[in-house]
């Protein structure tokens, strides 16, 4: 019987020696850090190379040679790693991200144009301000404006912080007609507005642009409006948007007294243009048989029918396509949303679909109490500081704006205006916070 209550108790011991070290190791175990979490996408980190050893006692001459033919170095091309190191450091300012939008050539920027004159100089600084908080390539400003506005233009946008100002350059135009009477173009329609029908005639050295009324406002990139140039079939040199989405209610197919382009006219408040195609292109017309140059159309054009329009150079660029309407593409109304599309009734359905992309607050409803949604909109990328959160400080703002107007036809309706906007803020979150948080930086 002692016999086998020592046999026992020795072995309880060894169980309990057992137990303590597998508890031991395991609190070694917990007391290491943790590895780093690695993304799925990332390659598998090859172990660094030890030392190399010396082939111990009986070991076969030329096995270490041996060991290292079975793994052989992957060639790298650093010529080409040179080069992009290159354009990094070109790019990359002290204290900022890498980027490469200011190596970009200038042939590759977006080209944006626009005339202000009178009081609209804040519309377009807000219009602006639209452009650069969401875009991405660099783009090239055309600012046409009346002499008293130069300074204020250039004082104002110096003020922009420089993670904004990288994304663009800005040139000052004077107001400039090359033929006819220059007072006379003036004040066709909206101060100075007859401007844009003479852009091909002075940005000579533009190949492609995009012009905008000062009452413009970007939901999403320019980038994405820019890519409808790719869309141009071999004729085409221009593109806009309809007039209107339905004829019977729509102001050209009711009251013009000049050729319009279409079934119901097209709104030259946002206008793509090949600026190269303008002008090398011939343009049939109703004054000569043979076609005329752009610039030599113009004038003898407004001549012709100035008792006849209504909108200034809207009208006659609606005459020059409804005589030329190979040449015209035409994009949908989610490009140029204005208040037509939403207070009789919602009747732009591709902005119903994706949201709208381009807001165009015509009839002064940024400055009024008539559509309070469109103001709502303007107010909010006019107020909202640089370098806050856009969800923070502009898109939650925003929705509380747009309770306020349910009780209109446009108000009804907020995931039309917010679809595209929110999209554009989730884009510039992902890239700007999470993926340039790398791996190590994430806990």
């Amino acid at each position: 019987m002692k016999l086998r209550n020592k046999a026992a108790a020795l072995l309880l011991l060894a169980l309990a020696a057992l137990l303590l070290a597998g508890l031991s190791l395991r609190a070694r175990r917990a007391a290491s850090p943790a590895p780093l979490a690695r993304p799925a996408s990332a390659p598998p980190r090859r172990p660094a190379p030890g030392p190399a050893r010396l082939p111990g006692p009986g070991a076969l001459p030329g096995a270490v040679q041996s060991a290292r033919r079975r793994r052989p170095p992957r060639p790298r091309p650093r010529d080409s790693r040179r080069g992009a190191a290159s354009l990094k450091k070109l790019a990359r300012r002290p204290g900022e991200l890498g980027s490469f939008q200011a190596v970009l050539p200038p042939e590759l920027w977006i080209h944006l144009a626009v005339v202000a004159c009178g009081n609209r100089l804040e519309e377009t600084l807000v219009m602006l301000k639209s452009a650069v908080l969401f875009s991405h390539r660099k783009m090239q400003f055309h600012i046409f404006t009346e002499e008293s506005l130069k300074s204020e233009f250039d004082k104002q946008l110096r003020q922009w912080p420089d993670s904004y100002t990288k994304k663009f350059e800005y040139r000052i135009y004077p107001i400039t007609f090359s033929v006819g009477n220059p007072q006379e173009w003036k004040k066709l329609f909206k101060p100075c507005a007859a401007q844009r029908l003479f852009l091909p005639v002075i940005l000579k050295d533009v190949d492609s642009l995009l012009y905008v009324d000062t009452d413009v406002l970007f939901l999403r990139p320019v980038d994405d409006i820019w890519k409808l140039l790719r869309q141009f079939n071999s004729t085409q040199l221009a593109a806009m948007a309809p007039e209107h989405e339905i004829p019977k209610i729509g102001w050209y197919s009711r009251f013009a007294r000049h050729p319009f382009y279409g079934s119901a006219g097209v709104n030259s408040g946002v206008m793509l243009m090949n600026l190269t195609r303008i002008r090398s292109a011939q343009f049939k017309n109703s004054m000569i048989p043979t076609g005329l140059a752009w610039e030599d159309m113009l004038y003898p054009l407004y001549q012709k029918y100035k008792n006849a329009i209504t909108w200034g150079d809207q009208d006659l660029l609606n005459i020059i396509f409804y005589f030329n309407p190979e040449c015209l593409y035409v994009f949908p109304c989610q490009w140029n949303y204005r208040p037509d599309h939403c207070m009789y009734g919602s009747n732009c359905r591709a902005a119903e679909r994706e949201g709208v992309s381009v807001l165009h607050g015509n009839r002064g409803v940024y400055h009024d109490e008539k559509q309070p949604t469109f103001k709502a909109l303007y107010e909010a990328i006019r107020d909202f500081p640089f370098q806050d959160n856009l969800f923070q400080s502009m898109y939650y703002p925003l929705q509380l704006k747009f309770l306020e107007t349910v009780h209109t036809l446009c108000g009804r309706i907020p995931q039309v205006f917010l679809k595209q906007i929110e999209k554009t803020m989730k884009r510039a979150y992902e890239k700007h916070v999470i993926i340039h948080v790398g791996p190590n930086q994430r806990r």
